[in-house]
């Protein structure tokens, strides 16, 4: 039997890092923060990014095939903030974020500890999200500290 409380409960203790997924097709660009992400493979460098179906930047991503990830600092819960609401909802979420196009065309946020750019090899859709297996093909670093992680900000996502 699922004991859905426990199942919630213990979802949320698994830990996660909050990233901005710079995503792009075309001319179109936006953000949104991922959170389910995780490395898959040393080689060659994979790392899984799952997104919400229901969401324009997924609709992006599998469009283009290319996403940024761009690393949080911790600390940085107010930039993190910018990218949670739908674009539909907020419009440009770049408008007073500092940025720059990486080799993949995304956006990469330029106040983050870095990022990683991945190619998508593979997608797997099922329940609500899609788990996004990127090759990392582009890789830079701005600067050292801590990752921002989710259960520093007080907020959940999962369960």
């Amino acid at each position: 039997m699922l004991d859905e409380q426990a199942k919630k409960t213990l979802l949320r203790k698994i830990p996660h890092g909050l990233y901005v997924c710079g995503v792009r097709d075309g001319d179109n660009l936006n953000g949104f923060i991922a959170s389910w992400v995780m490395q898959a493979s040393f080689k060659p460098p994979l790392v899984i990014n799952c997104v919400n179906q229901s969401s324009g930047s997924h609709a992006m991503l599998k469009a283009s095939g290319v996403f940024a990830l761009s690393f949080l600092e911790a600390g940085q819960k107010e930039m993190a903030q910018k990218f949670f609401k739908p674009q539909r909802r907020v419009g440009n979420k770049f408008d007073d974020v500092e940025f720059y196009l990486g080799e993949t065309g995304c956006p990469i946020i330029k106040d983050s500890l870095g990022y990683v750019e991945c190619n998508v090899v593979d997608a797997v859709e099922r329940g609500d999200h899609t788990v996004f297996v990127g090759e990392v093909i582009a890789a830079g670093i701005h600067r050292e500290g801590d990752p921002l992680l989710l259960e520093s900000t007080g907020w959940n996502y999962g369960g």
